[in-house]
């Protein structure tokens, strides 16, 4: 039996999700999405989110809420007469909203619940050197994150997976999972487990000041941060007074007893920066004001004057 479904998420994280329930036996009858906003260079151009522009192109009914609370969209949400609501990479919704289907709201979550709770999970699980993690399809409740699970599916982590990396892969299983716990809640053979508050760890937002790299930290800790950071928000330092952001890097061996944050380079092709116990050598990197480049790219225009970072 199909569904009627009305979907919810902005970014592209979550098309193929949206994608692979359209392509479905069930019907999408509305996609629900963030409001345009101006960005690109000077923020003069109004952008449209990921999931509007594959609403677009396929013809479904748009709603762009600014309160969702508002009488006006929710008697618009209650017109489409769904049987389950579909959340994937959106924000926060008022019971008002989630409560409202019969069958109730779904939610998937990068991470195997219920580790990783928040808005980050992705990046936090690199930065804290798993070697696994997964998506987790959940239904809402009050509290974030909390709601019991439906489908759970592991995802390795490589040792050179970037958050980027990780979240391409993400995007495709969760979108299998998406559909598969939407066909068994149709068929009504889906049972939920309740998550275990023992296990409860939390990926809160990151915010542009906790990017910085402390060198005095072990190799690999460093790699996992920078990694677990790229290509967004992004993992930084100061050289010569300006910020450098770090996208690529490897870690590196040394036998010099070195501060930590004391800068190697050859000037052509090696950049390497001590950590407390070896170094980390820059492979791709991007100088305040200027494009992302490699290294090699870097020091054939850049003359680094400093020493140490800061």
């Amino acid at each position: 039996m199909g569904l009627r479904i009305v979907f919810m998420g902005t970014p592209e994280f979550a098309v193929p999700s949206l994608e692979v329930l359209h392509r479905s036996q069930h019907q999408v009858v509305a996609v629900v999405t963030s409001a345009d906003k101006y960005g690109g260079r000077g923020r003069q151009r109004l952008l449209q989110s990921a999931v509007k522009r594959y609403a677009l192109q396929h013809e479904l009914p748009i709603l762009q809420p600014r309160n969702l609370k508002h009488p006006d969209f929710t008697e618009q949400l209650a017109s489409f007469h769904a049987d389950l609501q579909v959340v994937v990479a959106f924000r926060m919704l008022p019971e008002v909203v989630w409560n409202m289907p019969p069958l109730g709201t779904m939610n998937l979550h990068g991470s195997l619940l219920p580790r990783y709770r928040g808005a980050a999970p992705i990046n936090w699980a690199i930065i804290n050197g798993e070697s696994v993690t997964g998506v987790t399809t959940f239904m809402l409740k009050h509290e974030i994150d909390t709601g019991d699970m439906l489908m759970q599916r592991e995802i390795p982590i490589l040792p050179d997976d970037t958050a980027g990396t990780l979240h391409d892969r993400m995007k495709e299983i969760g979108a299998q999972v998406v559909v598969e716990s939407v066909d068994r809640i149709a068929c009504g053979d889906l049972t939920t487990i309740a998550q275990d508050p023992a296990l409860v760890s939390k990926a809160p937002k990151i915010h542009h000041e906790t990017c910085e790299i402390d060198f005095a930290q072990p190799t690999q800790r460093v790699y996992n941060f920078i990694r677990g950071l790229s290509p967004y928000p992004t993992a930084w330092t100061r050289i010569d007074g300006k910020q450098f952001n770090i996208y690529r890097c490897h870690p590196v061996t040394t036998e010099q007893q070195l501060e930590p944050g004391t800068i190697l380079t050859n000037t052509k092709d090696i950049l390497d920066l001590i950590t407390q116990d070896g170094a980390i050598r820059v492979d791709q990197l991007q100088l305040e004001g200027r494009k992302r480049m490699a290294t090699p790219d870097f020091l054939n225009g850049y003359q680094i004057t400093s020493k140490t970072v800061g």
